[in-house]
């Protein structure tokens, strides 16, 4: 039947810091709880924290670290009604960011409006 509308998956994406790891790694290492343990307290997949504490013990705790950030940095902007000044000032600057990045890159706007309709017409088309 599947699940109902506008109910999010369990199997919910969450994001850790590297810090947030290296904590977790740190009382498996230490021999406080094991990694079973600790994912059943936390809800984590004991996997998951293995793996941690393998690029762990390769490569310290930048290792650690995320190699993709998550989501869309500006989705959280676009989503509210009313922004306070700081957050408009971090949109701007954000926007602004973006497309000096576009513009080293050599792109026009027109041409990312140009490429933005070709890939929605390619998705819209069946095959």
């Amino acid at each position: 039947m599947g699940r109902p509308k506008g109910v999010k998956n369990k199997t919910e994406s969450r994001y850790w810091s590297k810090e947030a790891k290296y904590e977790y790694v740190k009382l498996v290492l230490s021999g406080e709880c094991s990694a079973l343990e600790l994912g059943r307290k936390n809800n984590i997949s004991n996997g998951m924290i293995s793996t941690w504490v393998r690029k762990y013990n390769e490569g310290g705790i930048d290792a650690l670290e995320n190699k993709r950030k998550p989501g869309n940095p500006l989705s959280k902007f676009m989503l509210k009604k009313n922004l306070t000044e700081l957050e408009q000032l971090q949109y701007e600057n954000m926007k602004l960011r973006i497309e000096n990045e576009r513009l080293k890159k050599g792109y026009t706007t027109e041409e990312v409006m140009e490429i933005k309709l070709r890939r929605k017409s390619k998705a819209n088309t069946k095959s």
